[in-house]
């Protein structure tokens, strides 16, 4: 049975082993990058094809009749067309919550750089400014104590928990706005509450919400208006969920104090994306998920989920 990856780098770059995979078959190939127009060719005659960010189309898979099973090596699978899969008959996985702890602190990463300014003052020092300075210690940046202060999280799965835990921790009062679809369970620590209260009333917004029809461009012209002068914005889900000018914009006239952004609408960015030249912005090139233990995860929880396949229980199916 031929197993085909389609886009491998960036869960393996080179630090981890394809063993557990490997062994399932005799025939197996992994490619560190395809692009759209390469998969019919390199797919051909593959039951399995497992990708990250390499998207499946209806076309794709009239062109592949031999395609059993899609593995997404993510948690997001907006990537296939799982209506068209569902059609064909083709399994579609996903590999769910094996980033949770990490994406929590990025999360805790952003926010603390906007309050301690690390960056800012190691650059200082390594510039000479202190040896040169008149004083035992100095500030380039206001500096901003997390105790106190209210976080709201706009969606409340594994990993608004996690980063909720964290937040009460570090002694902040956590908000919440759940998805709508059912009563939200009690938690300690946590409020709930409506979006436009918990933007009205956060010192710091964080987003944990999938990328929907719905929650397309969610934080917009609109809703930024709602937030407090001087608030920061932290966004390590999906870069669709921002309407990029708006909140560009707001950062440029200062009613934004800040925004911290683990990903963009389209990644890699285009140069004009408004973000890349705002004022009070920190974006990382979508790493939230990338730390070594994370992708171990992530990469036993793909193997898993090809073994049960194959013997014929699937698991994490999606669609």
């Amino acid at each position: 049975m031929k197993i085909v990856v389609l886009d491998g780098y960036t869960l393996n770059p080179g630090d981890l082993s394809w063993g557990a995979l490997q062994e399932m078959s005799s025939e197996w190939i992994v490619y560190d990058r395809t692009a759209v127009h390469e998969i019919a060719e390199r797919a051909a005659g593959a039951a399995i094809v497992l990708t990250n960010k390499t998207p499946i189309s209806a076309d794709t898979m009239r062109a592949l009749p031999a395609l059993k099973y899609i593995g997404v090596l993510a948690t997001g699978y907006n990537i296939v067309d799982t209506a068209a899969a569902w059609e064909r008959g083709i399994i579609v996985t996903n590999v769910p919550a094996y980033s949770t702890h990490s994406v929590a602190q990025t999360v805790l990463a952003l926010m603390l750089e906007f309050a301690n300014r690390v960056g800012a003052h190691s650059a200082s020092v390594l510039q000479g400014e202190w040896a040169n300075s008149d004083d035992f210690s100095y500030t380039v940046a206001p500096l901003m104590e997390l105790a106190g202060k209210t976080i709201g999280l706009v969606g409340l799965g594994q990993i608004g928990k996690q980063t909720a835990a964290v937040c009460t921790a570090l002694g902040m009062k956590v908000l919440a706005v759940g998805s709508g679809r059912r009563a939200p369970e009690p938690i300690d620590g946590v409020e709930w509450t409506t979006l436009e209260a918990l933007l009205q009333r956060s010192d710091v917004v964080s987003l944990h919400c999938p990328l929907t029809p719905a929650t397309q461009g969610l934080i917009n012209r609109e809703r930024l208006a709602l937030m407090k002068p001087g608030a920061l914005l932290i966004n390590t889900a999906r870069g669709g969920l921002l309407d990029e000018a708006a909140v560009a914009a707001a950062l440029n006239e200062g009613r934004l104090a800040g925004a911290g952004l683990d990903v963009l609408s389209v990644e890699p960015p285009s140069p004009d994306n408004p973000l890349l030249h705002a004022r009070g912005v920190i974006i990382t090139p979508h790493i939230a998920w990338a730390t070594l233990e994370a992708r171990t995860r992530l990469m036993a929880i793909a193997a898993d989920n090809v073994r049960a396949f194959l013997a014929g229980a699937p698991v994490n199916t999606v669609g």
